[in-house]
């Protein structure tokens, strides 16, 4: 009987809880955000309708209520100059409200019948739906070859479980996902019980307290959420080349799993490695100087420690794609394909491949260096300053605050970004280079390459084989290089790739 009364305690006390809160207090802000985090993501979609976690975060979002049509909302909070968004990433979906502390009271009753009673219409569905198909089946494929190699990564890296998959899905997946499934998906994932909220601006206290009575009542998620699937251990260098008509050149992204998040202090002492060896739109670092800056072969060279969203488009990282299951990555933006160089320089007419074998033998290269013989005393204490004056630029915001408190919240941490400052400032050059011999390794790798239709079986073969990957310049290029730079090239040419498998994929056949 003690145990029963026990056991009914408990599980009181676990629904009054409800959500959990994370709180940003601003006295001086007139703005008031309100972030509500499901930790679901594309992990949680149902096998054979891959997608639906993002159609039911969209429907939420614009869908309407009961009572108002997503254009009728539009209407009421343009006046306010309110704001509402949804993000979903492979482990959380997160719903974003921003609007001036004078329309909260009209503006919050919106956002709460979002989540109480959506609307669900079929018209909304059919409009979701089918923008989310053209994404999978067309936009990836054709919009960004850099976007599309940095999901195709994804796709290798995880292959066989629940990260492997677009956060959008398959084509198949979306095909498949009717409203009903997704009314079903919303009361199993989207509850109380996986639900933290986060609110940044001068609110009242009377106010949070509503807020968590309020979504106290939405019912808990009636399924549990699975486990996020672990990258996969490469064996050597295990390649796959996309073939497309028309690619303007080959765009690279390489990586491997990699078993370190924000939540371990080590992730501190790598980011000084990687902001060294490729910090994101950073002239400074190793590989962009480099490829880019004395080869000129690109735009640019990166490397990453976690996920990093919309690459292409963000020169900051942006809050709300935390992830427990982690890898490195290498980033080499379009080089040329042989067709490319043949059409601009005559002097290049006899070359079978472009610079993609080159520019991943540079990459390895200096990264295996960097491995081997560590980051110097000098170089360490100008990146870890470098660093710890960039952070500062990372939350400028309420908003971007906020996320980044919430993301804390994930990694089981309460300011990542001030935790983080504190780590950097403790660190050692000694701590910097263990990191990087436990973490980092240039032998296993998983290699996605989006190329045009003429560079793939030359470059597979060269790749395959171990072939020697001279370097082709322009007579013009070559007559202003160094002998240094020239010296370097007949090293890097003939890199020992170790390649296990390699695979020529036609475009039209992926994600479906």
């Amino acid at each position: 009987m003690k145990k029963l009364f026990l056991y009914i305690f408990l599980l009181i006390t676990t629904i009054s809880l409800g959500a959990d809160v994370v709180e940003l207090k601003l006295p001086k802000s007139d703005i008031i955000v309100l972030k509500l985090m499901f930790k679901n993501g594309s992990i949680c979609d149902v096998k054979g309708k891959e997608g639906i976690t993002s159609m039911t975060a969209d429907m939420i979002a614009e869908g309407g209520t009961t009572i108002l049509t997503s254009s009728e909302i539009q209407d009421k909070i343009y006046p306010w100059a309110a704001s509402m968004s949804v993000s979903v990433d492979k482990q959380v979906s997160i719903f974003t409200f921003e609007v001036h502390k004078d329309h909260l009271n009209d503006f919050y009753p919106i956002i709460l019948d979002l989540f109480i009673s959506p609307r669900f219409a079929e018209d909304d569905f059919n409009r979701i739906r089918s923008n989310q198909l053209n994404y999978v089946s067309e936009v990836i494929r054709s919009s960004s070859d850099e976007e599309y190699s940095k999901k195709y990564l994804e796709d290798l890296l995880f292959r066989g479980t629940n990260m492997q998959h677009l956060v959008q899905g398959t084509v198949s997946g979306v095909e498949a996902i009717h409203l009903d499934d997704v009314k079903q998906h919303y009361h199993n994932f989207f509850g109380n019980a996986n639900l933290t909220i986060g609110i940044a601006g001068n609110y009242s206290s009377e106010f949070l307290s509503q807020i968590k009575s309020d979504f106290s009542k939405l019912p808990a998620a009636a399924s549990a959420i699975p486990q996020p699937g672990k990258g996969r251990q490469p064996n050597s260098f295990e390649v796959e080349i996309v073939a497309k008509d028309n690619a303007l050149g080959s765009a690279i992204f390489a990586g491997f799993p990699m078993d370190l998040t924000r939540a371990n202090d080590d992730f501190a002492a790598l980011m000084v490695a990687n902001s060294w060896l490729g910090e994101h739109r950073k002239s400074y670092s190793r590989l962009y100087q480099k490829i880019r800056e004395q080869r000129s072969m690109n735009y640019g060279d990166y490397t990453y420690i976690e996920w990093y969203n919309n690459g292409g488009g963000n020169m900051l990282p942006r809050p709300g794609f935390p992830r427990s299951s982690n890898y490195f990555s290498i980033w080499l933006r379009p080089v040329q394909t042989a067709k490319g160089l043949k059409g601009q320089y005559p002097e290049l007419k006899d070359i079978e491949i472009g610079h993609a074998h080159f520019a991943i033998r540079m990459a390895l290269r200096e990264m295996g260096q960097m491995i081997t013989t560590g980051i110097n005393k000098e170089d360490f204490e100008l990146t870890r300053t470098f660093l710890r004056s960039y952070m500062k630029l990372y939350a400028q915001t309420p908003e971007q605050q906020l996320g980044y408190l919430l993301d804390s919240k994930f990694y089981g941490r309460k300011d990542w970004l001030k935790e983080a400052d504190v780590l950097l400032g403790n660190l050692t050059v000694e701590q910097v280079n263990t990191a990087m011999a436990k973490y980092w390794q240039t032998k296993n790798m998983f290699i996605a390459i989006i190329t045009d239709k003429s560079e793939a079986v030359p470059l597979a073969r060269s790749l395959r084989d171990n072939l020697d990957s001279p370097m082709s310049y322009s007579n013009v290029l070559k007559g202003v290089l160094t002998p240094e730079i020239l010296n370097e090239d007949k090293l890097v040419q003939n890199y020992v790739m170790k390649v296990s498998n390699i695979n020529i994929i036609d475009s039209n056949t992926t994600f479906k």
